[in-house]
């Protein structure tokens, strides 16, 4: 059975859902208002709240056209976009690190470059790589290095390049490796969000755990989170904001505190749902099996000595005595005593 583990807590089969509430930069540059989704986040049920550390000048040329909707985030570059919220340096991921602690939610970041790997390590239980990173074998040897668990959204990849990053990683330092299926459509579709590739991930790479990262705008209580855990997904990150109206970055695919709590809810009673999964009785139906089920029962009264005839027999609730299935090692059986009428028929009433 694969697990994963950040800080203290197991991620797995058996293991309740961990959540990732990606805060990105819809901070927007602001300390207190990224504190804050700190604190909403921890308040309505996240596991983990995550930022991104990059800096635009190391991340993308200035021409490197866009990729998402422009509907929704008019940026025609990335360089353009991703300068607008570069400014956090490590001292402030140090100190977002702190408010997480006093919140008592897990701090992480994805750490674009390989400067942030090495000034935001102390505070990072975990590494998250982008899924836009998991051909950039340098990084991934850095990350790898540092000798801690990696979330590595595989948005985009070929199965060849997945094992190519898992095999980098681990075989460099990487003690576990988390895949999350991803598709890198901002927002995407419900239709193209593909969610069986989870199964087919499963499958392919048995031996790690699964998660999912989302981008499908929040609709239906994130309904969409539920079916991935369904699936087998063990971990789900989605973007979080506090204001879904807001225009641009992420916040128009994002998940606000109310949806996060409502899904939080929501998960317990899929989960209960779907708790057991084996066939066969449990303790929970033990009575329903008693009483509902049918036995053999006495149509009329039945005198000591008589022989057992079918005409002497109803099948009736409650199943307390001998059951239907045994109507015909009982013919022909003589009754030891008296029966009355309506009686449930046991097989200490018949000689041997």
């Amino acid at each position: 059975m694969a697990r994963f583990k950040i800080g203290p807590q197991w991620i797995g089969d058996g293991e309740p859902l961990y959540v990732v509430a990606e805060a990105g930069v819809n901070h927007e540059n602001s300390l207190a208002t990224a504190k804050r989704m700190i604190r909403e986040a921890a308040g309505a049920g996240a596991d983990a709240v995550k930022f991104q550390s990059y800096k635009a000048r190391s991340l993308a040329s200035r021409d490197s056209p866009a990729y998402w909707d422009r509907n929704q985030e008019p940026a025609g570059s990335q360089y353009e976009l991703f300068s607008r919220y570069d400014h956090f340096d490590p001292d402030d991921y140090r100190e977002l690190a702190m408010c997480a602690a006093e919140n008592h939610i897990t701090f992480l970041t994805t750490a674009f470059d390989e400067g942030f790997v090495d000034e935001l390590d102390e505070v990072l239980p975990a590494f998250k790589v982008a899924s836009a990173d998991i051909t950039h074998h340098p990084l991934l040897k850095k990350i790898a290095s540092k000798q801690k668990p990696v979330l590595l959204s595989v948005g985009a990849a070929t199965l060849e390049e997945i094992g190519e990053a898992l095999t980098l990683l681990t075989t460099n330092g990487c003690p576990q490796v988390a895949l999350l299926h991803c598709i890198l459509n901002y927002p995407c579709r419900p239709e193209f969000a593909n969610l069986r590739a989870i199964t087919a991930l499963r499958r392919a790479f048995p031996e790690v755990v699964v998660g999912y990262s989302d981008h499908v705008p929040a609709r239906f209580n994130l309904l969409q989170l539920s079916v991935a855990w369904a699936l087998g997904a063990r971990i789900v990150e989605k973007h979080f904001t506090l204001d879904k109206t807001k225009p641009g970055n992420d916040h128009y695919h994002a998940m606000d505190p109310e949806d996060l709590r409502l899904f939080r809810q929501q998960q317990g009673y899929v989960e209960d749902l779907l708790r057991a999964g084996a066939i066969g009785n449990s303790a929970n139906d033990e009575t329903a099996r008693a009483f509902a089920r049918r036995s053999l029962v006495a149509s009329r009264r039945i005198a000591a000595g008589q022989t057992i005839t079918p005409d002497m027999i109803a099948v009736k609730r409650p199943g307390t005595g001998i059951p239907p299935r045994e109507m015909e090692p009982l013919m022909g059986k003589r009754a030891s005593k008296d029966i009355e009428e309506d009686t449930v028929l046991q097989w200490d009433m018949f000689e041997s």
